[in-house]
């Protein structure tokens, strides 16, 4: 089995880029893997010196396989950059693993990936590998992985016949969604992810992931996690293109290797309680909810 393609992408936030690069390059299967990293140019005057500055951090000597450096001239924006970058990587190879700038990685997450990628590259309903796993309450008690209905958008991994189906047209995307499909694909309402589906459709973001985790549920598809998280997301300190500064996400990585994947192709009934309790709590008290607005806006101020 050769390791999977890695996709990256990266705009204008060079701290962040160096930290993803270097957490990545200390994963075993880094050496035997090709990196794609696709550059957005900047949006903006004001943006041009950051993204100068990712540029560099990128054409430093990384340890990889082979990296391969897609330097854009004109700005995509995130959702645009991802949607081409994955449609001609995957295209090519027939998997991927994708990450963004903001992300760091354990040491064990691309074994993590390509063992998935393997084992269920011939499960028409196993549409995605998550690399996140969710701070959940009582997580000792779940497996070591278990399949989910959600696409995660923090480090993911996925076939080409599974992105065939992605869907980048909302309307004929979700029109047809009944009620019931609606109360199931916001988690019977504990999670924001119709609400976001309003938001693209009236233009207040412009989002791939919640297209894709639509194109995976209009599918029936499912998503394997891992119940210890092999990336991080560090862009919630207010830095990233869709994030606000929180820590409610937070995790600890994994420090070993994942080794049990289920052989049944259902969703996990114990984890589905979890994952949704944490959503139906993870906002906490009203105060810890007016700090985070207020951290929030304060970020938007400094952009």
């Amino acid at each position: 089995m050769s390791a999977a393609p890695i996709i990256l992408f990266v705009y204008n936030r060079p701290d962040h880029t160096l930290q993803t690069l270097k957490a990545l390059e200390k994963n075993a299967l880094a050496a035997s893997s090709e990196l794609f990293i696709y550059s957005d140019a900047p949006k903006n005057q004001q943006s041009k010196v950051a993204v100068e500055q990712v540029r560099e951090v990128i054409k430093s000597d990384w340890k990889f396989k082979k990296v391969h450096l897609i330097l854009r001239d004109t700005n995509c924006g995130l959702a645009a950059n991802v949607i081409d970058g994955v449609s001609t990587i995957v295209k090519k190879y027939g998997r991927i693993i994708v990450l963004e700038d903001d992300l760091t990685t354990s040491p064990f997450a691309l074994t993590y990936f390509n063992d998935a990628l393997e084992r269920y590259q011939h499960e028409d309903r196993v549409m995605q590998i998550s690399g996140y796993g969710y701070p959940l309450k009582d997580l000792a008690l779940l497996p070591e992985t278990f399949f989910f209905r959600v696409a995660n958008s923090w480090g993911w991994a996925t076939w080409d016949r599974a992105w065939n189906h992605f869907n980048a047209d909302i309307n004929s995307l979700t029109d047809d969604f009944t009620t019931e499909q609606i109360h199931q694909f916001s988690i019977e309402g504990k999670e924001n992810f119709w609400k976001q589906v309003q938001e693209f459709k009236s233009g207040k973001i412009n989002s791939w992931a919640i297209r894709w985790y639509a194109s995976v549920f209009k599918n029936n598809g499912l998503v394997l996690y891992p119940r210890n998280s092999l990336t991080q997301n560090i862009g919630n300190d207010g830095s990233g293109t869709h994030t606000a500064a929180e820590s409610t996400y937070q995790v600890v990585l994994a420090t070993e290797k994942i080794t049990q994947f289920p052989e049944d192709i259902r969703e996990h009934a114990q984890a589905y309680e979890a994952i949704k309790y944490f959503y139906a709590h993870r906002k906490g008290s009203l105060l810890n909810r007016a700090i985070r607005f207020a951290k929030k806006k304060f970020n938007a101020l400094k952009k």
